[in-house]
């Protein structure tokens, strides 16, 4: 197999936070989930801190401006400045100004946090494909943007408009459960234009070079809760990753993850910043991590033991990772999944 991927969770012998400079961390449903911090990582990222780890809070969600995101932050209890948010308004604003001349007018979908990005690399933002833009640009705009906005990012592409979207993640975690996110409102302008955007969010390279040039990591280890934003974007940036089990991602999926998918680390929440990690160990055919042994018999992933079900978890990945290679785990994982109580 010429591919290399990842079988098994790593382990590590001291704290994530002093293995590591700098933590890029997601917000949405890592830190917070609809407006609320989640259990655990007001704390958490405390100690982190205290410790020396640089934290940077790196989103997606174009939404808000960095000042409002930092002040949204340290209203929750975690200190953060405007220079610790890194968004995905701003990547895709960076990837505009280097191909669009300063002072093009850009047709904006979305909200102010893309507009400001937008100003602050020359380029003007026009509500209206009749004020002749050369571009669109297309973010997250809350659940009260106005159905008008994919006409008119429509109409400007017919006329010749390049299109860019901030990202493409379906679904955005809440309070209330899961909702339709950016993805979902840029399929609605490609299925009424044929177009296909330029995307600068997680888990593709504007946005990882984005992150890198503001927060100068040396040794950085992304954070997040979903795998094909969070997870990929680590992959494709080749740097290290923990994934958390508070937001969109379920133990299901992640047994199944092919190789650009896996995680360095799994955790349960942002604890995980402040310990070490279990190593997985092969053992009579299976995989072992604290109290658990996973083993891939028949069409079946068997788990075995008692423990720590986030230890459970570590050694069903291994079994699974190493039984798929680098494809896509196959075996039937649900009575294994049930009896962790993920």
């Amino acid at each position: 197999m010429s591919q290399q991927y990842r079988s098994r969770p790593l382990g590590s012998g001291v704290a994530l936070s002093e293995a590591y400079d700098t933590a890029l961390l997601d917000l949405d449903g890592v830190v917070y989930a609809g407006g609320h911090a989640i259990v655990h990582a007001v704390e958490s990222l405390g100690s982190a801190r205290a410790g020396g780890m640089h934290l940077a809070y790196v989103t997606n969600n174009a939404l808000r401006t960095p000042d409002a995101v930092a002040e949204h932050l340290t209203e929750l209890g975690v200190p953060a400045d405007a220079a610790d948010v890194i968004t995905s308004a701003q990547a895709v604003a960076r990837l505009m100004a280097d191909q669009l001349p300063s002072g093009a007018k850009v047709l904006v979908v979305g909200g102010e946090g893309l507009r400001v990005a937008l100003r602050e690399r020359g380029l003007v933002p026009v509500e209206s494909a009749d004020d002749e833009p050369v571009a669109v640009a297309q973010g997250f705009g809350g659940p009260d943007l106005a159905w008008g906005r994919f006409s008119e990012a429509a109409y400007a592409i017919s006329r010749g408009a390049v299109w860019f979207a901030s990202n493409t993640d379906l679904t955005i975690p809440g309070a209330r459960g899961i909702a339709p996110g950016n993805g979902a409102a840029v399929e609605v302008v490609r299925i009424a234009t044929g177009a296909e955007p330029q995307v600068a969010g997680k888990p593709l390279p504007p946005m990882h070079r984005e992150t890198v040039l503001r927060t100068g990591a040396k040794r950085p280890l992304v954070v997040g809760d979903r795998l094909d934003t969070d997870i990929e974007g680590a992959f494709n940036g080749g740097v290290d990753s923990l994934l958390v089990l508070t937001g969109v991602t379920d133990a299901a999926q992640l047994v199944a993850a092919e190789p650009k998918y896996r995680p360095t680390y799994v955790d349960r929440d942002l604890r995980g910043l402040l310990t070490g990690q279990p190593e997985v160990t092969e053992e009579d055919g299976g995989f072992r991590c604290g109290g658990w042994t996973a083993v891939a018999r028949g069409d079946a992933l068997v788990l075995e033991g008692d423990g720590d079900a986030i230890d459970g978890l570590r050694a069903m990945c291994a079994a699974a990772w190493t039984h798929a290679g680098d494809g896509s785990c196959g075996l039937d994982a649900g009575k294994a999944v049930a009896r962790l109580g993920l």
